[in-house]
């Protein structure tokens, strides 16, 4: 099985098996990752799934859609390497991905 690293705003890394096929914030939300909410439910419309994907793997993914882009534009602590977890399916390609959660500042 497929594993993530998760790593939390705090700094833990909480790895979590991952089925191929699942969106990664399925994975995240079942496993209870904090910091991945979800509100929207995966319609890419609020954000609340966001984090900063290894940029050593990033070319791995495939590009965000504009729905997707659009919300990483808007986010207050968006990067380079910011991605929705919701537009993201896992697969055995994958494996070992590392995902941080953003602090947010306020």
């Amino acid at each position: 099985m497929a594993e993530l690293v998760f790593v939390t705003a705090q700094g833990d890394a909480l790895r979590v098996s991952a089925d191929p096929g699942q969106s990664i914030m399925r994975i995240a939300r079942s496993a209870g990752i904090p910091g991945i909410y979800a509100e929207c439910g995966g319609d890419a419309t609020c954000g609340t799934c966001h984090c900063l994907v290894d940029y050593d793997r990033l070319d791995e993914l495939p590009e965000p859609g504009p729905d997707e882009q659009a919300v990483i534009e808007g986010l207050i602590c968006g990067e380079d390497n910011s991605r929705l977890t919701c537009q993201i399916r896992m697969t055995d390609a994958l494996d070992g991905l590392e995902l941080t959660i953003p602090r947010i500042q306020g």
